[in-house]
């Protein structure tokens, strides 16, 4: 039992004795999850929210800066709904969310570049969004736009929008305008965009944003076919606060020299982030105590574990010990030009595709031409027109002789027919991915958070078009849905669009926007076609910030059974059939081989690494295309695995994280993620795993109790210990037992465990080598003083005593909440005196995997502790049972954040680590990965442009692009995939993406014999684990005769289920100079 007082007594009922809780994590990851290229959804996100600063335009159009009052753990937050924009907040930070929720936004032209943009406006938050659109909805806007149905055609656009858009989020105010807008109209916003207007109105609009006071945030973007562009003015002085959305780099010191320049070098715990020209400020430095005057600093000469700084430091105090050197963040002003000025001189591109570099100033050009010829002729050229393309061509020659030095040397002719034949077309995957860019622009303007794109973005994607030429009479319009789509690609890709076989894998952000981006490109909506899509998660509250096609109705759902039917609303022709199956070997009966031969295509819309792995290795197996894409927060990525023309996904591997040593997270944290993943680890430790062990003894004591001698280890004592521990010496029975347990708790974490540390290795320690033990990165810690006038330790007592007695099934009375109550309970607490003990054992070995130490005495250990249990188990109610707790980061009721930030923080307050808020702790501890609408739209969107060139079927490696971009920078980068390594032997090739295939059901003669005709002498052939065959071994020779797969099922005890006629070998061979030779894989068919 628990000590506490007796009412009028001060004695103790019970005994107590400290006890090192064992369940420990290993090792932590600390970095973040981006690497190189490649975004993966499963790192543990470190992602912090930033408190931004701000720009608050005065009536000089000047800008001042607010800082904002907001403190870790202020209470004023309740505007924001933290459960449904969790993974935002991560991106944004909180001033940035509030910013926004302050921010009225015109969106003019509904057509699907304008729906785009006002989903990603609406799924952010933004306070309003004003529709604006003067046409009427025509069957040739369903190509692009998810919110018209057929039933629209011949409404006004904007109107037709507002229904479906209101849906995605109530707290937005949606309205509409639907005649025709004037300059004044426009001050009634932070920020306008318009997606179909004359460059004529554009300038007069322009100009009257950019002299507003305050200026009035201006963006113009359209989409023509395969074209499109983006042109951004926020004023003539437009403050950026933030300009990546990256957390200030630190390093912690771990010496600085007295030199003009001084010499700073760093712990190599991590490299260094700094970059020449960066300020910094130094802070906890011991000795030189100078340099903790807060003043920014600027450094030159970065390296990885040193800077030099622009500092004489010789007069300075010796540098001793100590110090955390971080990063300042300057703001930078931008002075944008109106689009009257920026169109005669536009300034540096924003570059996309390096093979493509003077690509964007012809664009710049032929928009410009084609806006002339809208206005000449009162119409777009006619799809297919050779007399139209030549007429933009002729307008765009003339324009380009107007630059004088500053011209086009080659129009490119081509280019331009291609552009005039699709102008028109508002295509799906080009509005999704403008639809990105631009929404994230207007969240720039709206809130200073990221660096805008300045000014000018051109956008091509000519290779999605058919290989093969194309005759005019393809471009027809049909009198369908699709016909702008037609209009670009011809009637014969569309018919492969709608008869192709599709496996989506996942359904969650990038699923529910390729599903829209599928149905309205016809994709699987035709006879032949089918959309198989799997998903084996439900849909949560904080899904609905981006996952747009789910509804708060929808919460607790599958999530590929609603998205499929969301799907199929928007286009009701879509033949798709929902799953609920996780995609893994333990499906493979689900997901056989006939499933994988007869598709055409697969998407990845997966949020783990592993699963992604497992996929590749399928379409490797059974060489289907696999159109990859990830994103994290503002980043984004896509890679095209195209059978025998590119690399696989699984081709290259990025590096591993970061890791921190268990002693580290245990002993000696010096950052909040080591305190908040040893409070995670503590939190699964004593509410799920302990509960559950208690339960596994209960259920089957003598199975239990021979498992654990069996073990015989000190992880069993260790188990045995903890399970006594509950049953015995902390058994609550009453809700003052909790509160007991954790008053005690508090003491052994944050006190004792520290005194411990403390006596066992003080401050003046040194180590074996003679240097000081406590140097960097270790922080020398400091025992707390529980107060209950203390809210942070009364907030710990609360959470851990409130989720202990529901492990116990103990009801939790009101007056928990009720501080003077709760601090009485707590006083009646007797708290034993601590006295640190000689020869304890602290690991310090960064290397060592356990904290368990082994001792020869485990088993006799082992022995009594089963001893003592059987003797409390026989005091226990009957049927009793502990209900262990699983970790839900996703309810901010529940108390497990609570416990886990409270824990953390108490831990960083031992350590001298600066404290971090709830909603920051469960970013780090909840591994919550940010994301937000745009960057996933844009992803998705550069899929579907791949998608084109995958079903078309005839395009080279060349004509493949994969990306990496970064909308908060912003940057693209788009590149070539990278070729499959190509393998020689004799007159054959082969690459990864190659088997080998063995039909009529060999023997093992047969197939060394075929093997042997290619000049390919086998000595090894196996099956899985299992050897089949080695030349070495005489008896082997006895199965020679028999049949592979009669040796497998024989030897290898091969399973081979009903819908499997093949199994595969890999077998070891050498040429005739006995160099071994990688052959592929041996698929060896027996049925």
């Amino acid at each position: 039992m628990l000590p506490r007082k007796r009412e009028g007594q001060g004695d103790v009922v019970g005994e107590t004795e400290n006890n090192n809780n064992s369940n420990t994590i290993k090792y932590v990851s600390v970095t973040s999850p981006v690497k190189r290229h490649r975004i993966s959804d499963t790192a543990a996100a470190d992602s912090t929210v930033n408190d931004d600063t701000f720009a608050i335009r005065n009536s000089s159009g000047s800008s001042s800066v607010v800082e904002p009052a907001m403190a870790p753990g202020d209470s004023n937050h309740n505007d924001i709904d933290e459960d449904l924009h969790s993974r935002q907040l991560a991106v944004y930070g909180r001033e940035t969310m509030r910013r926004l929720f302050a921010s009225n936004v015109l969106v003019s032209g509904m057509q699907g570049l304008g729906a785009e943009i006002a989903k990603n406006l609406i799924l952010a938050g933004v306070k309003s969004v004003t529709l604006h659109d003067e046409g009427v909805v025509e069957l040739w806007d369903l190509s692009s736009n998810f919110v018209f149905s057929e039933d629209d055609v011949g409404k006004n656009r904007a109107l037709a929008s507002v229904q479906k858009l209101q849906e995605l989020n109530n707290a937005v105010v949606i309205s509409t305008l639907t005649t025709k807008l004037t300059k004044e109209q426009l001050s009634n916003f932070q920020a306008v965009v318009f997606t179909d207007i004359s460059l004529e109105k554009a300038i007069e609009f322009n100009d009257y944003c950019h002299n507003h006071q305050p200026p009035i945030s201006f963006i113009k973007s359209e989409v023509r076919g395969l074209f499109g562009t983006v042109f951004c003015d926020f004023g003539p002085e437009f403050t950026v606060f933030d300009v990546d959305g990256e957390e200030p780099h630190t390093g912690i010191i771990a010496s600085i020299s007295n030199d003009n320049p001084a010499l700073v070098s760093c712990v190599d715990d991590e490299r260094l982030e700094f970059q020449d020209g960066d300020l910094v400020v130094f802070s906890e430095v011991h000795g030189m105590t100078e340099l903790n005057d807060g003043k920014p600093r600027k450094i030159k000469s970065a390296r990885p574990y040193s800077f030099t700084l622009e500092e004489d430091t010789t007069a300075f105090g010796t540098y001793v010990k100590g110090g955390i050197v971080t990063q300042v963040k300057q703001p930078k002003m931008l002075n944008f030009k109106p689009l009257r000025e920026a169109l005669k001189e536009p300034g540096d591109f924003l570059l996309s595709d390096f093979a493509k570099f003077d690509r964007p100033l012809l664009l710049h050009i032929a928009f410009q031409a084609l806006d002339k010829f809208i206005s000449d002729f009162g119409r777009f050229p006619v799809t297919g027109s050779e007399e139209d393309a030549q007429k933009l061509a002729s307008i765009a020659a003339n324009i380009n002789e107007c630059l004088g030095e500053g011209k086009v040397e080659d129009i490119n002719p081509k280019l331009l027919r291609q552009f005039a034949f699709g102008a028109k077309a508002v295509l799906n995957p080009m509005a999704a991915m403008f639809g990105g860019i631009v929404g994230q622009e207007v969240v720039k303007a709206c809130s200073g958070k990221f660096h805008p794109l300045f000014q000018f973005f051109y956008f091509d994607s000519v290779e999605s078009l058919p290989a093969e030429p194309l005759d005019p009479s393809d471009f027809k319009p049909l009198n369908s849905r699709y016909d702008a789509q037609i209009s670009v690609f011809g009637s014969k890709l569309q018919k492969k669009l709608e008869d192709a076989k599709v496996f989506m894998v996942g359904s969650g952000a990038l699923g529910c926007e390729f599903l829209k981006n599928l149905a309205l490109m016809g994709v699987s909506c035709g006879s032949q076609g089918k959309l198989t899509i799997t998903d084996d998660d439900v849909i949560e509250k904080s899904n609905l910030s981006r996952q747009f096609l789910f509804r708060d109705w929808n919460i607790g759902q599958a999530k590929s059974t609603v998205a499929a039917s969301a799907a199929a609303s928007i286009n009701p022709r879509l033949k798709i059939e929902a799953l609920q199956n996780r995609v893994g070997p333990e499906t493979e009966g689900v997901f056989n081989d006939a499933f994988w031969e007869k598709l055409t295509v697969v998407i990845n819309a997966l949020d783990n690494v592993n699963a992604r792995l497992y996929v590749d290795q399928r379409c490797l197996y059974f060489q289907k295309p696999l159109l990859e894409s990830g994103t994290l927060g503002a980043k984004c990525n896509t890679q095209m695995v195209i059978p025998h023309l590119t690399e696989n996904y699984g081709a290259s591997r990025d590096p591993p994280e970061k890791q921190a040593p268990m002693c580290t997270v245990h002993s000696f944290p010096h950052n909040i993620d080591h305190c908040l993943t040893w409070a995670r680890s503590e939190f699964e430790g004593l509410l799920e795993k302990t509960p559950a062990e208690v339960n596994a003894y209960l259920s089957n004591p003598v199975e239990y109790a021979s498992s654990m001698k069996n073990a015989g280890d000190a992880q069993a004592k260790d188990n045995l210990e903890r399970v006594l521990e509950c049953l015995d010496r902390e058994k609550c029975e009453t809700f003052q037992d909790c509160i007991t347990w954790a008053r005690l708790r508090f003491e052994d974490y944050f006190v004792n465990r520290v005194k411990q540390l403390i006596f066992t290795f003080p401050e003046e320690a040194a180590t074996s080598t003679g240097a000081p033990f406590w140097s960097a990165p270790k922080r020398f810690p400091h025992p707390l003083q529980f107060s209950a006038a203390d809210t942070s330790h009364l907030n710990f007592i609360i959470a851990a005593s409130i989720l202990r007695a529901e492990t116990f099934g103990i009801s939790v009375p009101d007056w928990v909440k009720n501080p003077k109550m709760l601090s009485e309970a707590v006083d009646k607490v007797i708290v034993p005196d601590f006295q640190p003990r000689e020869g304890v054992k602290i690991e310090t070995d960064e290397k060592a995997a356990s904290l368990s130490t082994a001792s020869v005495d485990d088993a006799a250990v082992i022995n009594e502790l089963l001893l003592k249990l059987e003797l409390c188990r026989n005091n226990l109610p009957s049927g009793f049972r502990m209900k262990p707790i699983s970790f839900e980061k996703d309810d901010d009721t529940n108390y497990h954040m609570d416990l886990i930030a409270g824990l953390a923080n108490m831990r960083a307050r031992n350590y001298s680590i600066p404290e971090v808020d709830k909603l920051k702790a469960k970013f780090i501890a909840g591994r919550i990965i940010p994301a937000i609408a745009t960057s996933t739209a844009m992803a998705t969107g550069l899929v579907c442009l791949e998608l084109y060139k995958v079903l078309d079927g005839a395009h080279k490696v060349e004509d493949y692009r994969n990306t990496f971009a970064n909308l908060a920078l912003p940057l693209f980068s788009m590149a070539e995939p990278v070729p499959p390594k190509v393998m020689k032997h004799r007159d054959m090739s082969w690459t990864v993406w190659d088997r080998w295939i063995l039909k009529d059901n060999p023997t093992l003669r047969e197939l060394i014999q075929w093997l042997k005709d290619k000049g390919l002498n086998a000595y090894s052939i196996s099956y899985g684990s299992c050897l089949l065959f080695n030349s070495m071994f005489p008896r082997h020779k006895e199965r020679l005769d028999k049949k592979v797969v009669d040796v497998a099922r024989e030897i290898a005890k091969a399973e081979l289920p009903p819908y499997r006629s093949h199994l595969d070998v890999v077998v070891a061979c050498e040429d005739d100079n006995d160099n071994d030779i990688d052959i592929p894989q041996v698929s060896i068919y027996y049925g």
